[in-house]
């Protein structure tokens, strides 16, 4: 789903098949909350930092401080700095946005929390990371507003939202009741001409019970989500764990996901569509969605499926299906899925040559439209 206004709609292709069947920066100073090397992957040195609460924040819970954090992002220079955030719960309107810049580490204590001002808007961000390079964002808590929420439609009500951006690393952070989607990575600009985010990593991020999807990528060329959680999306269609969909705007390419769970979402764990390549998920766990456990459809191509364990989701845990092509699909265990669909347990038997003499139709499925798929050492 695209961020900006001309891409709003999903297509009704798509829903109509879900009804039927997601470095090196320049070296900036940390704060007292720095996590070890080892963990961060960062360098210490010079570089100025502001901590929020000079700059007037009260983390308090009542008051807005969206000012004080604009004016502490604007005090650091070109060259570089870090903004760091004290514990506190830190009240954020996210109809104006905490609107990061190049160059700079948003370091969060871990017990701080920014909490989204209830609006009635379609459309708001609690972070935007847009047209920058060379940021880090570490630390803390998003809560959307998706319980207060005034309005009845939309649905893009980001906690984070990454566009047209290079070299922005993501971490440690708890991301939770968006009005759209937990985290958003993609591009600015029109179909087929946008600018893409490239070199964006998410690494030990939790988004979960967002209204709309965990988090969803759209334009991008270098993406790696690793060691993440995306859980418990519902609320409006597709309620999946992770999206990948960057429609006709542009091309998704080399997107790694690794060792995340994708659990108990009221879609599907995870979609890809069309426009998206070379894509590899390995070592994760696709658990409990009511929809598919992993499903492809329209045309992507080069996949990788690898050592992930697909159980308990309400339709087939791995589905290939549209025009996808050239798909490896090896050392996956799939067991216990179309819980849904328990009945057809006893028909799901089938040939292959995959070298699986009996795969079950309940844990996988591949479509006719399908080519190049090798499937081997797939345990059920």
């Amino acid at each position: 789903m695209k961020s900006n206004s001309s891409f709003d709609l999903v297509s009704s292709e798509r829903r109509n098949f879900l009804r039927c069947s997601l470095w090196a920066l320049p070296p900036i100073a940390l704060s007292a909350w720095a996590l070890p090397r080892t963990t961060w992957g960062w360098q210490s040195t010079s570089g100025p930092v502001i901590n929020v609460r000079d700059k007037g924040a009260k983390g308090d819970g009542t008051t807005d401080d969206t000012s004080a954090f604009k004016a502490a992002i604007e005090a650091l220079p070109s060259s570089g700095g870090t903004v760091s955030v004290p514990p506190g719960n830190y009240i954020i309107d996210a109809m104006r946005a905490i609107n990061l810049r190049s160059n700079m580490l948003f370091q969060l204590a871990p017990t701080a929390t920014l909490t989204a001002i209830p609006n009635n808007s379609p459309r708001s961000h609690v972070i935007k990371v847009w047209n920058c390079t060379n940021v880090r964002i570490t630390g803390g808590r998003i809560v959307g507003e998706r319980n207060a929420h005034s309005g009845v439609g939309g649905e893009w009500g980001y906690g984070l939202n990454i566009q047209a951006s290079n070299h922005v690393y993501v971490s440690n952070m708890h991301i939770s009741d968006c009005w759209g989607d937990g985290i958003w990575i993609g591009a600015i600009g029109p179909d087929h001409n946008a600018t893409p985010s490239t070199d964006v990593t998410i690494d030990n991020v939790i988004s979960i019970n967002n209204r709309r999807q965990g988090l969803s990528i759209g334009p991008v060329d270098g993406v790696v989500i690793k060691n993440s959680t995306f859980s418990g999306s519902n609320g409006t269609k597709p309620e999946s764990g992770i999206d990948i969909e960057p429609q006709a705007q542009g091309f998704a390419r080399n997107i790694t996901i690794d060792t995340c769970t994708i659990s108990n979402n009221h879609g599907t764990g995870m979609e890809i569509h069309y426009n998206v390549s070379g894509v590899t998920i390995k070592n994760c766990t696709f658990q409990g969605n009511a929809g598919y456990g992993l499903m492809t459809a329209d045309n992507p191509s080069q996949l990788t499926i690898t050592n992930n364990t697909f159980t308990g989701n309400g339709l087939v845990g791995l589905t290939i299906a549209g025009q996808t092509s050239h798909v490896q699909a090896t050392g996956n265990t799939l067991t216990g899925n179309s819980t849904r669909y328990v009945h057809n347990a006893a028909k799901a038997l089938t040939s292959s040559s995959s070298g699986n003499p009996a795969q079950h139709k309940t844990d996988l499925r591949v479509d006719p439209g399908t080519s190049d798929v090798n499937l081997s050492n797939n345990k059920f």
